[in-house]
């Protein structure tokens, strides 16, 4: 080591990054970049009371991470979520149908009422 020159320690963290004395600022693609393929939960709790009385409660629960990190821990639901997928004839079809089934539910009665008076 010269005059005047600073010793450079490293130490290893626990993911086994080695890093340096020197730090130099990470940039924003590298902090996104790691964020994403770690993941990021955020969760809380806000609660409004009057007098011991709970009159609301939300809680909130946030996950930052990128698609193949969220398939890796199991979450998936925009792949099944029809209008994400872009699958909404389906739900049209279905809404359709359920219509029309209401419709003949509804109208069982009745016309089991108008069938019995052209018996009589």
């Amino acid at each position: 080591m010269t005059p005047g020159q600073q010793p450079v320690t490293t130490s290893t963290g626990q993911d086994g990054a080695v890093a340096s004395g020197n730090h130099q600022p990470a940039n924003l693609g590298d902090i996104l970049e790691r964020v994403l393929d770690k993941g990021l939960v955020i969760a809380g709790d806000i609660r409004v009371n009057l007098l011991d009385i709970e009159l609301l409660t939300i809680k909130l629960r946030l996950v930052i991470a990128s698609l193949e990190t969220a398939r890796e821990v199991g979450i998936n639901w925009w792949e099944s979520d029809p209008w994400l997928s872009g699958d909404t004839t389906r739900i049209q079809r279905e809404n359709r149908e359920l219509r029309a089934r209401v419709e003949e539910l509804e109208a069982g009665p009745e016309r089991a009422a108008i069938e019995d008076r052209h018996r009589d």
